[in-house]
């Protein structure tokens, strides 16, 4: 499978012209993904999940402007800047559910304003934002996306495979029985929460890369979270292809009338969700399931 979506993104440039399109295509599927190995594996959903990928586009750019490192280093940089952010807030996996939730989106909301605060404009370039176009390079860094993707994706299938997963499903089920069973449940659910914060974190360091100009809408926005979510909802969390296929279909579904007819795309899109959480709550790939499809 790996192959294949790996064969899919290196041949599509030299069908379909706009690379930039295809690059945010990979962002989402990784975030999805990303979000997929929290939720999907756990139960806990973070709406603030978009704070993961903030804060490593602006530490990979911080590193670029005031470092001579690599930037791959300065990727790597941003995503255990996503790491460090992700241990800080902790202690809010000591919540659940709906207050998990939100506390999440509040952390997120908090990092925002820190970084578009005007008084901090000679650190973080405050709402004027960001520019490193001396590293711009949008081929190496939708090969180095790509990358990324594969690795989520094998992380996604590990999850589901090993032992590893099996204790996870166990917790997500029922947490004081796994805790009896001998599982570390508050180590375990802090890696995973770990390895979901790297993931974005690493994803905002080389969408950083890409877009080389950005300002703190771009890479804080909550519709990045909304995306994630739906998308991995849509085809399907605690699967491994289920963030992709929705994702895939769910953002060219964007790119084709969303962008120029917003208002009949967001009709559409609330439809697609009602029916989703009415008929289809376990995502498109339930379907195959459901009939007796082994679904990976």
């Amino acid at each position: 499978m790996l192959v294949l979506v790996a064969a899919a993104f290196m041949l599509l440039p030299h069908v379909y012209g706009n690379q930039t399109l295809l690059f945010t295509l990979m962002t989402f599927i990784v975030l999805a993904q990303g979000l997929n190995l929290l939720y999907g594996f756990t139960g806990y959903l973070p709406f603030g999940y978009v704070g993961f990928f903030g804060c490593g586009a602006y530490a990979t750019s911080l590193l670029v402007l005031h470092t001579h490192l690599p930037v791959l280093a300065c990727v790597v940089g941003g995503g255990l800047a996503a790491v460090v952010m992700a241990l800080v807030l902790g202690p809010l996996l000591r919540l659940s559910g709906a207050y998990f939730s939100i506390a999440s989106l509040a952390a997120s909301q908090i990092l925002y304003y820190v970084v578009s605060n005007p008084n901090l404009a000679g650190i973080t370039g405050g709402p004027y934002g960001l520019k490193i176009e001396r590293v711009y390079a949008p081929g190496t860094s939708y090969a180095v996306m790509l990358v990324l993707l594969l690795l989520a994706t094998a992380l996604a299938a590990y999850f589901r495979r090993s032992r590893f997963g099996m204790a996870l499903s166990a917790m997500r089920q029922d947490p004081t029985s796994a805790s009896m069973a001998g599982i570390d449940v508050v180590r375990v659910r802090l890696m995973v929460w770990l390895v979901s914060a790297l993931v974005a974190g690493l994803a905002g360091g080389i969408y950083a890369w890409n877009l080389s100009v950005f300002y703190p809408d771009a890479v804080f926005t909550l519709q990045i979270s909304v995306f994630a979510i739906v998308f991995a909802l849509f085809g399907g969390v605690g699967t491994v292809i289920g963030p992709i296929v929705g994702a895939a279909v769910l953002y060219s579904l964007y790119s084709a009338i969303g962008i120029s007819t917003p208002q009949y795309f967001q009709l559409i899109y609330g439809a697609l969700i009602v029916l989703l959480v009415m008929f289809l709550p376990g995502g498109i790939l339930s379907l195959f399931t459901r009939r007796g499809v082994h679904v990976f």
